[in-house]
């Protein structure tokens, strides 16, 4: 029987449960170790289940001393559930657990590694190469044991499934830049929309309870620019070229956009723990009138359009006194089609008007929001005021404060909850950008095949561009596809038509079948892969 004299323990017993050295413990891994403890299956599965909180399938080192700790827990006949941490457990104080036959596993261990005299006789973590997968311009097959988390798989299947299809029909030109190994890699994120002066920097100095480099707050329209605000080891400011060609940062496809985005494009960085977890960015207001297209020298509804699609939350800030949705602001709000579901709405400044006010403030934004996003729920709204200055306790009656405390309380909640979904967010974004793949290569392919074989190719190029909308659903019935999936027509078109359409590829049935068993049998094989191993 062992017990371990201090958390320093936890690194020598990770590296010993990490069988492989690859820095990581498996579901495998982990059902041999974690059975020294003792505990009950039942125990054991939700011990993973709270040890795993971000579903990645696997454990790195922070997640394996919270195992432990709640081993610990259970040991002492804690019950183990979501609230455990919230209660009075110190967690910096938790004792080792109690780990029955850890001696013997050391010396089986040191029986097994010969280690050579470079690595000073500790198994060093491998790190699994996903980088070579998108440099290599070889798609040579990686076998399924070499996939160390759900992540990893997916980078896989992206690279020998999905990735071909998108290169033959120009996916990447029509629809959205080819993935990189960073944008699977990359932190969630978190885009604030809104017109100018509705508190969306103010709201992100509330959420970090400090400055961040560069932002500058007033009534005026003081963002400029697009600012990406993420962790790092000091407070500074990067321009936005300089980003855009960093390997290890997930913005290289806003080099579509060109240098005139590029420079009023730019990162913050900053130590902060909330910034360890999540990315936050805030955005230019949305101008009204004239303003909007003509002051802007890049196409601003469209870079809202591609952080939409990276982004895990999108809120969109309004304040009680410009509730009126300009014709730019329902343009960018519509060019979120098919992000419905990660929009959340906030009427900040909530303060400055009184109880009755607010009721008639409120009614109002709901009617305006119903006729910009066109879905049948309704949209959830957060009221509040999230800035820090103290409330005005003569505008604000006790049951409103009340009210404000929890709404503030219900969007940390959600935002909290960010990462905890990130990779299940991820594996939602995977699908969706295979389904709307696949309906690309259908419409390309069958612009192609209406293309006549020598004579009146630009007639004929021509008549298809003006009855795309035509084109789109003889493709639907053909194939059976549903038509909420279907691109924007305009934007297709406004594409389209700086290309040949003779020149595409013609219908490759195994590129799609190849993705079609993907979407059917390998991701959720993936999934199973990774569950948790005491189900």
């Amino acid at each position: 029987m062992k017990t371990g004299s201090g958390p320093k323990e936890y690194q020598e017993w990770f590296n010993l449960a990490d069988s492989d050295g690859d820095g990581r413990i498996s579901g495998n891994e982990a059902t041999k170790f974690f059975a020294l403890s003792n505990l009950s299956r039942s125990q054991l599965k939700q011990l993973w289940a709270l040890a795993d909180v971000k579903r990645q399938g696997f454990l790195g080192f922070p997640e394996f001393v919270t195992a432990m700790q709640l081993v610990s827990l259970a040991q002492a006949g804690q019950e183990l559930n979501s609230d455990i941490f919230k209660t009075q457990v110190d967690k910096e104080n938790i004792k080792p657990p109690t780990l029955e036959g850890l001696d013997a596993l050391v010396a089986q261990k040191s029986l097994i590694i010969s280690t050579p005299p470079e690595l000073n006789g500790i198994a060093q973590p491998q790190g699994f190469p996903t980088n070579r997968w998108f440099g290599s311009k070889s798609s040579k097959k990686l076998p399924l044991n070499s996939v160390t988390s759900i992540i990893d798989g997916l980078k896989r299947l992206y690279i020998e499934r999905l990735k071909p299809l998108e290169v033959t029909y120009r996916y990447n030109d029509f629809v959205s830049p080819l993935l990189t190994n960073t944008d699977f890699d990359a932190k969630p994120m978190v885009m604030l929309l809104g017109q100018y002066s509705t508190g969306k920097t103010t709201f992100i100095k509330h959420l970090l309870r400090c400055d961040y480099p560069g932002a500058h707050v007033g009534p005026e329209p003081t963002t400029d620019r697009f600012v990406v605000v993420m962790s790092g080891p000091d407070e500074r400011s990067i321009p936005g070229n300089t980003i855009a060609v960093d390997a290890d940062m997930p913005f290289s496809g806003l080099t579509t956009f060109g240098g005139s985005f590029l420079s009023k494009f730019q990162c913050s960085q900053m130590p902060h723990p909330l910034l360890d977890e999540i990315t936050l960015v805030d955005t230019p207001g949305v101008l009204s009138g004239e303003k909007q297209r003509t002051q802007r020298s890049y196409d601003f509804t469209g870079v809202v359009s591609w952080f939409a699609a990276k982004c895990d939350l999108i809120l969109l800030l309004f304040d009680p006194h410009k509730l009126d949705i300009s014709d730019e602001f329902k343009r960018v709000i519509t060019s979120l089609r098919g992000n419905d579901d990660k929009i959340r709405v906030v009427l900040n400044k909530a303060d400055q008007v009184d109880t009755q006010q607010l009721m008639r403030v409120y009614g109002a934004l709901m009617w305006s929001l119903g006729k910009v996003l066109n879905t049948p729920e309704v949209s959830r709204v957060y009221i509040g005021s999230f800035n820090d200055k103290p409330m005005d306790e003569d505008c604000v009656s006790p049951l409103v404060q009340d009210l404000f405390e929890k709404e503030q309380n219900d969007l940390l909640a959600d935002l909290i909850d960010i990462p905890k979904k990130a990779c299940d967010r991820r594996i939602n974004e995977f699908v969706k950008r295979a389904r709307s793949a696949k309906i690309h290569a259908h419409i390309i392919s069958h612009l192609k095949k209406e293309m006549p074989a020598i004579m009146g190719k630009a007639k004929a190029q021509q008549r298809l561009i003006d009855n795309l909308e035509e084109e789109f659903t003889k493709v639907q019935r053909e194939f059976h596809l549903p038509a909420g999936d279907f691109p924007s027509v305009e934007h297709f078109r406004e594409v389209l038509s700086g290309y040949s359409i003779d020149k595409f590829e013609k219908l490759k049935p195994k590129m799609i079948q190849a993705v079609d068993d993907m979407l059917g049998y390998e991701i959720p094989e993936l999934l199973k892969k990774f569950r948790n191993p005491y189900d």
